[in-house]
């Protein structure tokens, strides 16, 4: 039974260190063009003191940005059961087909953001399967509202539902399915469905079997509440290129990057911090250096996480260094 167990480990040991070579060690294929967008919130903007429609506009306008990812938020969508308020996500879809802009539209209960579901007050006291036909119904809603629209592009549903992360009350893998399966029902233009998860914490074989693109994050340096200090993760460019191979190799899907961390991960949130402690994860530096990663992971396609606050950054601190480093990428 030793010699057994002992042989066992051994195994273990050689796959584990197969594994990790694999994970870790070699370079990835450079992508023959690389693709830039950026991340837009009302909600964060908002969060930030600035004025949403201002700083949208910069996005697309100053920045030149072609690729946006847009979060909508339940809660600002439907403040009040069945009454509905558009006004505001009809003008940033109408504005970005004004600038030949392309929007990958995050719907769903979870959605980017903290606190990233995004429940109405009115919904939170709702059982599950309440709380599930109320969101198949704000989905139906945009769907068909948006379906016309040439700026969208991709959808995606739900935002890394299966990373426990964010002020949720339940994940439903099962209901996702619903959700996907409603989407394409309704979308006579036949768009591709995205499913995010977390480039540091997953394989993502969930998302990729769920959608027909694969959504990642990349972060590089974050606040660990769990323990209570700041950490860089010690990952390689190569780490995600291995990872988007296979799933290339074994569900032939596409991976992209939907979060690029360019800007601050503290333990509070941005607009709770001071600039000296939001500069421990982000400043000019790092915001360079998380370019240069992302260029060398072999990943074609990055919308890059924080465009509203570099505005912030340039409006409200005088402080325009990231944004124009940033116009470097789009323009």
């Amino acid at each position: 039974m030793k010699k057994i167990l002992k042989s066992g480990l051994i195994v273990l040991a050689i796959l584990l260190f197969i594994s990790c070579c694999y994970l870790f060690i070699g370079q990835a294929s450079q992508p023959e063009k690389i693709n830039w967008g950026v991340n837009f919130s009302q909600k964060q903007a908002e969060a930030l003191g600035l004025d949403w429609r201002e700083t949208y506009s910069a996005l697309l306008d100053d920045l030149g940005a072609k690729k946006i990812k847009i979060a909508t938020h339940w809660d600002l969508l439907e403040p009040k059961k069945d009454e509905y308020i558009f006004e505001d996500l009809d003008q940033q879809i109408e504005k970005a087909e004004g600038s030949s802009a392309k929007i990958l539209l995050a719907i769903g209960m979870k959605t980017p953001r903290w606190p990233e579901c995004h429940i109405p007050e009115w919904a939170k006291p709702l059982e599950k399967g309440e709380q599930q036909k109320e969101v198949l119904e704000l989905i139906e809603k945009i769907v068909l509202r948006y379906q016309e629209s040439e700026a969208i592009n991709i959808w995606q549903v739900e935002n890394e539902p299966f990373f426990p992360f964010g002020d949720c009350p339940w994940s439903d893998k099962e209901f996702l399915g619903k959700e996907i399966s409603l989407v394409k029902s309704l979308d006579l233009k036949n768009r591709q469905v995205l499913i995010s998860d977390s480039g540091e914490g997953s394989f993502w074989f969930a998302a990729a079997k769920m959608g027909d693109i694969v959504g990642s994050t990349m972060y590089r340096k974050v606040w660990f509440r769990q323990i209570e200090a700041y950490v860089s993760y010690p990952l390689p460019p190569v780490f995600y290129w291995r990872k988007a191979n296979l799933i290339d190799k074994f569900f032939d899907k596409e991976v992209i990057c939907v979060e690029l961390q360019a800007e601050p991960w503290g333990p509070k949130l941005i607009q709770d911090i001071s600039l000296t402690e939001q500069e421990k994860t982000m400043n000019l530096k790092r915001f360079k250096e998380n370019i240069e990663f992302a260029k060398n992971t072999g990943l074609d396609t990055f919308y890059l996480w924080g465009g509203e606050w570099w505005y912030w950054l340039k409006e409200k601190e005088q402080k325009p260094e990231i944004w124009q480093e940033a116009q470097n990428l789009f323009q």
